[in-house]
């Protein structure tokens, strides 16, 4: 898999999510086997690019390349202006955010909204794949099925970025009036990839080794892309890997290992965020590791009473700890199907 002069060491990417892949996380997945990382999205917005969040979203210290920065706005221009900009503090692949569905997004025609208006957003496209094919740097794009039911264009827009240049698209199997409601689909995806040369990636509803590979059977998509399954589980990633390569489940992970991960990681985030706003935002992450687990309930209300980093790690510490004695490795729900059961299951 490539994307440009890139290799990828798999097709199995973590998908950019708002308030949720910072630099720290994007490490973490990328440590537990996902082959490619894309940014919490920036703004166009030029006056807020010396803002607190913005400055946090575009710091890459540290982390391993490609760097992908996704950009989001609704003036060509200024999308252009972003990607230059990105690239000037470390950027190396430049994604288009076609795809946010949220409503501080959209009701603004940015993120899935550009959907509506082909012509801005085939402009946008153009406008940044032009500066930054001056630098060498690949474009890249992520997009809906289409704006609603009745109005999927996902395939028209598909032939028409590569048309300008656009080097990858992903394409998430839900409408932006689906929001995250309901169930993905793949069949335009599948349409997609049928429709034009540039590589495709599948996103939406990707949450076990099973449906990775029913998905990539189903669109014949060139990468995988996983989202929300990956909150609280980031060893999914290494799952698909292996589960795609030999047919068989990887063991859950050890406790043990799960502690030093969320403890590293709460270490990076506090690093990134200060304390006093890393403690706060520290907490869904916490939250949704415990979430499935016994007493999981009581310790994400306990913990989030907690004001200091040191409190905080030492409780998640124990909370392991205490979990290690009763067992050796975490429970899983997954269902343990071999390749050739998943795929008899989707025939």
């Amino acid at each position: 898999m490539r994307i440009g002069p890139y290799a990828l060491p798999n097709a199995v990417f973590v998908a950019p999510m708002a308030g949720v892949t910072d630099r720290p996380f994007r490490q973490l997945c990328r440590q537990f086997g996902a082959g490619y990382a894309v940014s919490e999205m920036v703004t166009s917005r030029k006056d807020l690019w010396q803002s607190l969040k913005t400055s946090r979203r575009v710091n890459h210290e540290g982390e391993p390349g490609p760097i992908a920065v996704q950009i989001a706005g609704t003036d060509a221009p200024m999308m252009a202006e972003a990607a230059a900009y990105n690239i000037d503090q470390g950027a190396q692949i430049i994604d288009i955010n076609m795809g946010c569905p949220a409503k501080k997004v959209c009701n603004k025609w940015a993120g899935s909204a550009l959907m509506q208006n082909e012509k801005l957003a085939i402009q946008i496209a153009q406008a940044v794949v032009t500066v930054c094919a001056q630098r060498g740097v690949p474009v890249t794009l992520k997009m809906r099925t289409g704006w609603c039911d009745t109005e999927k264009n996902a395939v028209v827009l598909a032939k028409a970025f590569e048309g300008v240049g656009i080097q990858m698209v992903t394409v998430h199997g839900r409408t932006r009036e689906q929001g995250y409601q309901g169930f993905a689909e793949y069949d335009t995806v599948a349409a997609v990839k049928a429709a034009v040369k540039i590589p495709v990636v599948a996103n939406g509803d990707i949450d076990s080794p099973e449906k990775a590979l029913l998905v990539f059977k189903h669109t014949g998509a060139d990468a995988l892309m996983v989202g929300r399954a990956a909150q609280g589980r980031p060893w999914i990633f290494r799952e698909i890997v292996h589960f795609l390569a030999t047919g068989e489940h990887l063991a859950p992970p050890l406790v043990a290992e799960v502690k030093r991960a969320l403890l590293e990681h709460l270490q990076d985030h506090y690093g990134l965020y200060g304390e006093l706003t890393g403690v706060r935002s520290a907490r869904k992450h916490i939250g949704w590791y415990v979430r499935d687990l016994p007493e999981g309930d009581a310790f994400r209300d306990h913990m989030n009473t907690l004001e200091t980093a040191e409190l905080q790690s030492r409780a998640v510490a124990t909370f392991f700890e205490d979990m290690a004695a009763r067992m050796e490795r975490m429970p899983t729900a997954l269902v343990k199907l071999t390749a050739n059961e998943a795929l008899e299951m989707m025939e």
